[in-house]
């Protein structure tokens, strides 16, 4: 004869055993949810999505009853704009992935910072099928080859912005250089016209001074003058000899 009451027992404890787990598993996940929810998001609000929304949904001008129509190309250069912006935003949760994870293992971030990392990412890739469900919308098999165009947009707005910065630094470094060149001349015209540091009269006292100076030392030094005398006096005492 089975023994019903004491098989019951063991059924009834995995009975309470499950149901204690799956209350507090619905208990967390919505927990999870509302931190989730409450959350500060990672990104700013997507402007260009709301743009794209607001031409796509148009409502009636008064008096009307039907939107006015929005060109398909309006519409596209829309979705491309905010493709764009996808690209950014998912570049830059590529290219932070790593790091964060690495600072979340060391401790110097807290979970609150990972989880609205973790949302912003899945947010994003809910974002690019969106637009790709979109783009197939418009026009047919758009969707394969618009985040291309959109990646294509990103890195030539980039090199347009590397080579405005090339460009402003080259004419500040213009206008340093021409400075310097300015200054550079202008001692340089300095020592050619005084090359000793100080101006030499060319008349008056300080002329005549000069000259008397020069003559001194022309003197003492055994100059042109002196070495005429000596030749003078050896020539004359050499014909006395002769004459003797």
């Amino acid at each position: 004869m089975v023994d019903w009451l004491g098989l019951a027992i063991p059924f009834t404890y995995l009975g309470v055993l499950v149901g204690s787990l799956a209350t507090f598993s619905s208990l967390y996940r919505k927990r999870k949810a509302v931190l989730s929810s409450s959350l500060e998001p990672w990104f700013p609000p997507h402007l260009e999505r709301d743009i794209y929304l607001s031409l796509l949904h148009l409502e009636p001008e008064p008096g009307k009853d039907k939107p006015p129509a929005v060109p398909d190309s309006i519409l596209k250069a829309a979705l491309l704009s905010r493709a764009l912006e996808d690209i950014k935003r998912i570049l830059e949760i590529r290219n932070g992935k790593q790091a964060l994870g690495n600072l979340l293992q060391r401790g110097s971030v807290g979970d609150d910072l990972w989880q609205r990392f973790l949302r912003a990412e899945q947010e994003a890739e809910a974002e690019l099928r969106d637009v790709v469900e979109e783009a197939n919308a418009l026009q047919a098999g758009w969707g394969s080859s618009i985040f291309q165009s959109a990646n294509e947009m990103h890195h030539n707005a980039l090199l347009r912005t590397k080579l405005d910065e090339i460009q402003a630094q080259g004419k500040a470094d213009r206008e340093w250089w021409d400075k310097e060149k300015a200054t550079i001349q202008s001692k340089f015209m300095k020592e050619l016209e005084d090359p000793n540091g100080s101006a030499k009269p060319t008349s008056g006292p300080g002329a005549d001074k000069a000259g008397s100076d020069e003559d001194a030392v022309m003197v003492e030094g055994g100059g042109p003058a002196a070495s005429a005398s000596n030749t003078g006096s050896k020539g004359g005492s050499k014909k006395r000899k002769g004459k003797k």
